[in-house]
């Protein structure tokens, strides 16, 4: 099990600080890029992520969710251990975006929203290294989580096994102390959490508080 915190609930004034005061029990740092036009919200883009890629050795796990994937990951600098996913609702032919984040360096994913079926994914699964499955609607930290997300989840990892596939599921949105150990069970192998981490009065304890119930 992995914790990937995301920084769209830190303080954006306080970026480096809040990545840095975290960064060492984190497996991954989740950033969430929004281009305003495939989700209702803007926030990083290379620059910021980058400027922070040099300062923080810490894994990256960059979160596409742009309607132009294929133009603009190449934009992101790599470190061995990173990961970047896009929406496959975003494109119409995910392999080109696959193959150019494999040339990057990374680890490439195809993320799903809530509504997506994964039969919608099921002839990449062999082409990426892991499947992001949105458990709330993209776009805003601090929604709820969609309990119908746990079913998918389970089903995501039947099917990875039925197909022989060495997939990791990495699940994003509304996790929280309640849930998580829930959706470790169902077969998550990445969790990430944001407010739950960054909207608490000491992140660090909240973060560690997660990483126990996860493999409790």
């Amino acid at each position: 099990m992995k914790l990937a915190p995301s920084l769209l609930a830190a303080d954006f004034g306080r970026l480096l600080d809040q990545a840095l005061a975290i960064a060492d029990l984190s497996d991954y740092l989740h950033w969430d890029v929004m281009d305003g036009h495939f989700v209702p919200n803007l926030t990083f883009g290379p620059v910021v992520v980058n400027a922070l890629r040099e300062r923080v050795s810490t894994p990256f796990d960059i979160h596409l969710m742009i309607t132009d994937p294929h133009r603009y990951a190449p934009h992101f600098r790599i470190r061995s251990g990173d990961l970047i996913s896009f929406h496959l609702e975003a494109v119409s032919d995910p392999v080109p975006v696959v193959e150019t984040i494999h040339k990057m360096g990374a680890r490439a994913g195809l993320a799903l929203r809530p509504k997506t079926p994964l039969s919608a994914v099921e002839r990449f699964l062999a082409q990426i290294d892991f499947l992001l499955i949105m458990s709330v609607e993209p776009g805003f930290a601090g929604q709820s989580f969609l309990a119908e997300t746990l079913e998918k989840i389970r089903q995501a990892r039947e099917l990875i096994r039925r197909k022989s596939l060495s997939v990791e599921i990495e699940v994003d949105g509304g996790v929280n102390a309640q849930n998580i150990r829930e959706i470790a069970r169902a077969g998550a192998d990445i969790i990430v959490a944001a407010s739950a981490i960054f909207g608490q009065r000491d992140p660090r304890a909240a973060l560690q508080e997660l990483c126990a119930l996860a493999i409790s």
